[in-house]
């Protein structure tokens, strides 16, 4: 959105813009399934760990780190580190939209102070730090990630702000993807300052259904002009969703990064991490097979616009479901049979 009463008419954000000026990007994708050596990051992290080990490279060359982490009231804001021990604020999945603020003018003034710097964000949020840099760095390096859609922070705020109700109590820290009963089966935890604590499977939770059913995300998501198969990021990471299809000797129900390598400066970050992670190569096409999401943008669900209209006005589960999209029963059984073999796989 333009601030008419600041704008001077140069133009600049239409040219920069980078839907306006979508450029065709070619490469030859490499992908590889990984799983982090450390069992203690890995466990801690949303698949296979990879993230902190690309982090701690550029830290080791003296750069900084830049990704979302949550904020004091668990808001979910981009900010940056040189510090390995902070890189736990970073790992793992926020399904919320971070808020950049000033981040791609701190990465600015990094990169010109001649430091490296690795930013990491949707694919939307890096090529809108390119499109703000418009010029190349050589010591700038980027990883997005496949991204289903962002859900709103409207949504989040207030099924936040109903859980703290329930709870009688401020959230002191929670974990979207906490795969304790399974990788493929992770839950959302939550734990309170007044001790209470709170855990859900991801197929249980309201929040989540919302979200993988499309209900809460927000409007620009459903005609995403990144999901390409050509990205402008040197490193893409995701879950490797079908990996026990794929590669069943990389799946032990612990969770496998898909990592796949866009450019040479992504090939110089993964020689880097190769003795730290087992890994086998895999071919670009099958790997992203379960990764629809890698190319497809989620569909409108029909009552969108209602839910959105009525969220002030009803508690948000009561909300949700109301407007969730209804599975059909051949879904339901599908879905179930599903989870079934993956729990079987899993063990």
């Amino acid at each position: 959105k333009i601030n008419e009463n600041k704008c001077i008419n140069c133009g600049l954000c239409e040219k920069v813009c980078p839907i306006l000026n979508k450029n065709k990007i070619s490469n030859t994708p490499k992908a590889y399934a990984c799983i982090n050596k450390n069992e203690n990051i890995r466990k801690n992290s949303s698949s296979g760990g990879i993230f902190t080990l690309i982090a701690e490279e550029i830290i080791n060359m003296g750069g900084v780190v830049f990704g979302a982490q949550f904020d004091n009231d668990f808001n979910v804001i981009h900010s940056y580190t040189s510090n390995k021990e902070e890189l736990y604020k970073y790992r793992g999945s926020k399904y919320v939209q971070s808020i950049i603020g000033d981040n791609y003018k701190i990465v600015k003034s990094f990169l010109e102070e001649g430091k490296y710097v690795l930013f990491t964000g949707t694919p939307c949020q890096v090529e809108g730090l390119y499109a703000f840099l418009q010029k190349d760095y050589d010591n700038l390096y980027t990883g997005d990630i496949i991204c289903h859609g962002i859900p709103s922070p409207k949504v989040w705020k207030k099924y936040k702000e109903e859980l703290e109700k329930q709870n009688n109590s401020k959230i002191k820290t929670m974990n979207f993807r906490d795969k304790s009963d399974g990788w493929m089966n992770y839950c959302l935890n939550y734990e309170f300052e007044n001790s209470n604590s709170y855990k859900e499977l991801n197929s249980k939770s309201k929040y989540m259904q919302a979200f993988l059913k499309d209900l809460s995300i927000r409007e620009a998501c459903y005609d995403c002009k990144f999901k390409t198969k050509n990205r402008k990021s040197d490193i893409t990471l995701a879950d490797f969703w079908g990996i026990q299809n794929i590669k069943p000797e990389m799946n032990d129900n612990k969770g496998t990064s898909l990592v796949i390598v866009n450019s040479l400066k992504g090939e110089d970050l993964f020689e880097r991490i190769k003795e730290k992670i087992k890994f086998i190569e895999t071919d670009f096409e099958k790997s992203i097979k379960y990764n629809p999401s890698m190319t497809c943008s989620p569909k409108i669900p029909k009552n969108r616009e209602k839910f959105f209209s009525d969220l002030d006005n009803y508690e948000l589960n009561i909300l949700i479901k109301k407007y969730l999209p209804k599975q059909k029963l051949k879904n339901k059984i599908y879905n179930f049979l599903r989870r079934i073999k993956r729990n079987v796989i899993g063990k």
